[in-house]
């Protein structure tokens, strides 16, 4: 967690859950595992987990609850952009609902800045959210927090069916990896779309044709994209362009939420 970040699509990283379970293709390479194994591993076994099987108090990427950085926003007086739990799911079947609304009730509070909140589980966000709606006093997730959900090929594409389903002001697509074509994506109600390719040891190549098609889908249909990486062995070793170009553009949301 930091207020810094080299992911270029947000401004800092807050994480008052981390650990997560594979749920799909995407998840075979996840760099959260990879840094909760080796480089944060001492820090992360010191908690206990949610669940606390012999096999999980072992494991550093077991989902684990920090309710001591649950205040970080409020604290951080210069409006930014958020990602939520860059290391772990908020919607994972082992976080709580009672510390969902906690994290919820803090983007409600330090509401200058715009939180991003990144699920492979938009079924249970769905469900959250009505249950507990009527209590929050609120019909929608306001704009200044965005919620989006990980497609990285058609096996996943539902997840924007389900994500449609939140009441929320701003939703994207993180296709990131990007494992297969998503040309007949349904962006009926996305405000924003991420694509990317994989990095690190074994890294899945993208092929072009994909990005290209992605890009091309989200401009007819009038929604921001952004192309953060080709990927390769490490993020930046295929370069960022594509088709010679920069995309890295944002929902307009963000103008009049984050000067």
């Amino acid at each position: 967690m930091g207020t810094r970040t080299g992911i270029e699509w947000t401004d800092a990283t807050w994480n008052p859950v981390t650990g997560c379970t594979k749920v799909s293709a995407g998840c075979d390479h996840c760099y959260a595992e990879t840094l909760a194994r080796r480089r944060l591993r001492d820090v992360y076994l010191r908690q206990p987990p949610v669940v606390e099987t012999e096999a999980n108090v072992a494991d550093p990427f077991a989902v684990r609850l920090w309710p001591e950085r649950l205040d970080a926003p409020i604290t951080w007086s210069e409006p930014r952009m958020v990602f939520v739990n860059s290391m772990s799911d908020l919607f994972h079947r082992d976080v709580p609902d009672e510390f969902v609304l906690e994290v919820l009730h803090v983007m409600l509070t330090a509401d200058w800045h715009v939180y991003q909140v990144l699920t492979k589980r938009p079924v249970r966000a769905a469900r959250f959210w009505d249950r507990h709606r009527a209590a929050l006093g609120l019909t929608h997730i306001p704009e200044h927090i965005w919620m989006g959900t990980s497609i990285e090929s058609r096996d996943v594409a539902y997840r924007a069916r389900h994500l449609r389903a939140l009441a929320s002001e701003v939703r994207f697509l993180s296709c990131e990896p990007l494992l297969g074509p998503l040309d007949a994506l349904d962006l009926t109600g996305i405000h924003w779309v991420i694509g990317g390719g994989e990095s690190g040891p074994g890294a899945r190549p993208v092929d072009p044709s994909w990005a290209i098609a992605l890009r091309d889908l989200c401009v007819r249909s009038g929604v921001p994209f952004f192309w953060k990486q080709w990927g390769g062995r490490t993020p930046k070793a295929g370069g960022r362009l594509l088709e010679g170009e920069e995309w890295n553009q944002f929902p307009r949301w963000t103008a009049s939420m984050v000067a």
